[in-house]
């Protein structure tokens, strides 16, 4: 009988206890010394119609949700972690925030009534998701795009997922690249870089299930 629960990701199972709180109090301490921590909203923001509904998915601690909710954005932020999620609300407030695993989000359980204009996995979400779930993920976060919208996703290289698997997770999803960099600050793409940002639009259908 198959386990409907889902899968532990490699957030829960390659780090070490505390780990969350860790991480929370690291990037307090990085704002606190006015480190800049909201390149990625940036770029989305410049990307984005004013006004304009996003998805921060693998939000985190809400830096990134956070910016683009003062920018005037609506955001939602969801996270699997609610240790991360906590610090979220309390240290930038305003973007809608939710606890959910990524292979099973629904926008409408966040209170959603219509798809987004983008959809963003910053922080090496990807890498970190439970091996084998990235193309599912991907299909989920095409679901509450609108057909217009684009998704982007910047992650390490060298960090489980290579850039030739995730492209083809790309495909089976039913998405295409459009844009490809190096950097959040649109550096560009090298193939020695160990770093990629990643532009997807919407293409045709997802792929089957078992591609």
């Amino acid at each position: 009988m198959t386990d409907p629960r889902p899968q532990p990701t490699r957030w829960m199972t390659e780090t070490a206890a505390g780990h969350s709180q860790r991480y929370v109090d690291r990037f307090r301490t990085m704002a606190a010394q006015g480190e800049d921590l909201v390149g990625e909203a940036r770029l989305v923001d410049a990307m984005l119609p004013r006004r304009a509904r996003v998805l921060d998915a693998g939000c985190g601690t809400g830096r990134i949700a956070g910016e683009l909710h003062q920018r005037g954005h609506t955001v939602y932020g969801v996270d699997a972690d609610p240790v991360l999620l906590a610090a979220a609300a309390q240290d930038h407030p305003g973007p809608h925030y939710a606890v959910a695993d990524l292979t099973e989000l629904e926008l409408a359980k966040m209170g959603a009534d219509h798809p987004v204009d983008a959809a963003l996995l910053a922080g090496n979400v990807m890498v970190f998701l439970a091996p084998g779930t990235e193309t599912q993920v991907l299909r989920r976060i095409r679901a509450c795009v609108r057909s217009e919208g684009f998704i982007i996703v910047g992650f390490h290289t060298n960090r489980h997922l290579s850039l030739t698997e995730f492209d083809q997770q790309v495909a089976q999803a039913g998405l295409r690249l459009e844009h490809r960099f190096a950097t959040w600050d649109l550096r560009p793409w090298e193939a020695e870089a160990d770093f990629a940002v990643s532009v997807l639009r919407r293409t045709g259908e997802p792929g089957a299930a078992g591609e």
